[in-house]
C-alpha cells in the first residue's frame, strides 16, 4: 500500500485523544479519513452495534464532551461540526469500523492508523523501560548516599578532639625521676 501523499502520520496522530484513560479517535475525524460523512459512519455503527462493545467504542457523556470541546475545539467551524457528543473508537474499534465500512480506502487508512497506534505503544513501552532503569539507579544512588554519610560520620569522629584529658601514648623511660 502506498502512503497517502496528502495526509502525513502527524495529522493522524493529532486526531488521537485520551478519553477515559484510553487512546481514542472520534467519529468525525475517522469519517474524514475514510472519506465518508459522519452521519454515514454513525449509521453503519448503529446497524452493527453488536460489533462494538464498550471497550471498542463509546459515546462521550455531556460532561466529557464539554471538557473535551474546551480543550480541543478552537474554531467556530469545529464547534458547529460537533453538535452531538461524538462516538469514541479505541484501537480495536477502529479496526472493526474498517470492517463495517468495507471500502478499500477504509482498509488502507485503517492499516495506517493501526501502525501508528502500534508505534505509540512501542514508544510508551520504551519509556517505561527507561523509567524502570532510572528508578533502579536512583535506589542504588540513595544506598550509596547512606554509605557515604556513614563514612563521613566516622571521619568526623576521628578528627574531633576527645573530650577530657588525653593520656600520652608511647614509651616511658624508667629511672628518670
Amino acid at each position: 500500500m502506498a502512503k497517502s501523499k496528502t495526509l502525513p502520520d502527524e495529522i493522524i496522530i493529532g486526531k488521537i485523544y485520551v478519553m477515559r484513560d484510553q487512546k481514542v479517535m472520534i467519529d468525525r475525524d475517522l469519517a474524514e479519513l475514510y472519506g465518508v460523512d459522519t452521519k454515514v459512519l454513525k449509521q453503519a455503527v448503529r446497524r452493527n452495534a453488536e460489533r462494538f462493545p464498550p471497550d471498542f467504542m463509546f459515546e462521550m457523556t455531556g460532561k466529557e464532551f464539554k471538557r473535551w470541546g474546551k480543550e480541543n475545539l478552537t474554531t467556530s467551524a469545529d464547534i458547529q461540526g460537533l453538535r452531538y457528543a461524538p462516538f469514541c473508537f479505541t484501537e480495536q474499534g477502529v479496526t472493526m469500523l474498517s470492517c463495517v465500512l468495507n471500502s478499500r480506502k477504509a482498509v488502507d487508512v485503517n492499516i495506517r492508523i493501526i501502525r501508528i497506534f502500534t508505534r505509540m505503544r512501542e514508544t510508551v513501552l520504551t519509556h517505561k523501560d527507561i523509567l524502570l532503569k532510572l528508578e533502579k539507579l536512583e535506589k542504588s544512588l540513595m544506598q550509596h548516599d547512606d554509605d557515604i554519610k556513614v563514612i563521613f560520620d566516622y571521619m568526623k569522629e576521628l578528627l574531633e578532639p576527645a573530650s577530657g584529658p588525653m593520656t600520652k601514648i608511647g614509651f616511658k623511660q624508667i629511672g628518670d625521676a
